[in-house]
């Protein structure tokens, strides 16, 4: 437990004394574009917080492959996942294959809606805080890895998951009201945690964003 306390520790206030207040940018604002013209050459992480669950039933049992028990993304929800990876063809944004998703439903579905199953891959690596137990030493520092580790230049690595390991491990920059739900963390990945860029919200939903769970 005290490993587990001095490591969340650490990355939550690593970036603290530098960190700036963000807010998401839509795709029709000059934030907004300058991330896609970024995005559009490749070489970057995008971290998103799964899509939209307001008014759905909060988390009930915390157990993988428990779609009844979990949070799940409202209707609005699986519209915007679908409009998301519409946003990606649009704006012609290439992606790493597979797209990793953490196996909590709402973060699965969301990258499936948007990417197509078969293009997603899920992994432990992207666990929510909650369901991570005994293991959210592991997970993250798994975020850290994916957020820093080389993207190779014409693809951008996709990742889906949730905002408070964003947090522990981005720190204050991405707290608050900057990220959130389908909004999407870029990142240059440099050692040791990635350096962000900005948040891009490629399919904002007016008056949602935030779950009161």
């Amino acid at each position: 437990m005290l490993k587990r306390l001095i490591f969340a520790f650490v990355l939550f206030f690593a970036n603290a004394a530098a960190a700036q207040p963000l807010l998401p940018a839509a795709s029709d604002t000059p934030a907004g574009q300058a991330l896609i013209a970024r995005l559009q050459a490749g070489g970057l992480v995008l971290y998103f917080r799964h899509a939209d669950t307001l008014g759905m039933p909060c988390d009930r049992t915390f157990r993988i492959g428990d779609r009844e028990g979990q949070r799940n993304i409202s209707t609005a929800g699986q519209a915007q996942s679908r409009a998301i990876g519409q946003a990606f063809e649009t704006h012609r944004i290439p992606v790493q294959l597979p797209v990793l998703a953490g196996p909590v439903y709402r973060a699965r579905d969301t990258a499936e809606l948007a990417f197509g199953p078969a293009r997603v891959r899920a992994t432990d690596d992207l666990l929510a805080d909650d369901y991570a137990g005994a293991r959210l030493d592991d997970v993250l520092a798994a975020h850290a890895r994916l957020f820093s580790t080389p993207v190779p230049p014409g693809a951008n690595r996709v990742l889906v998951g949730h905002r408070t390991p964003a947090i522990m491990v981005l720190g204050e920059a991405v707290a608050g009201r900057a990220f959130p739900e389908g909004a999407a963390i870029v990142l240059e990945p440099v050692p040791p945690r990635g350096r962000i860029l900005g948040i891009w919200m490629p399919a904002p939903i007016p008056g949602a964003g935030f779950h009161a769970c």
